[in-house]
């Protein structure tokens, strides 16, 4: 199963909740507010979550232990509502709610 918006991104459902999200990297860059450390590949990894309030307690989780904000939570123009931070090496996480997605009790998405 897949979900396109063209010529933006392509996310397709992978086994047990996994999904692949293909983004232009232009567009991923402006919603994270920054461009990734010099030596580090555009790629976000993202854990999505069932509620707004979610994604607030795990930024700030986050910060605790010791990750770098590159963007704080907002709520996106697609409706979405998601942060940003960096881990030790470098590399973006995006952590969000989408609307459009439904995660169960395990944590399991489903587009």
């Amino acid at each position: 199963m897949h979900r396109e918006v063209p010529g933006e991104v392509l996310f397709i459902q992978a086994n047990h909740g996994l999904i692949l999200s293909l983004w232009d990297a232009g567009q991923m860059q402006s919603e994270a507010a920054t461009d990734p450390p010099a030596g580090i590949a555009c790629i976000t990894l993202s854990h999505n979550l069932a509620s707004t309030a979610e994604v607030d307690w795990v930024m700030a989780e986050a910060e605790t232990a010791g990750a770098l904000i590159v963007a704080a939570p907002k709520t996106q123009p697609w409706g979405g509502y998601t942060g940003y931070f960096a881990d030790p090496d470098g590399y973006r996480w995006e952590v969000a709610f989408n609307p459009g997605w439904a995660v169960d009790g395990g944590g399991k998405v489903t587009l």
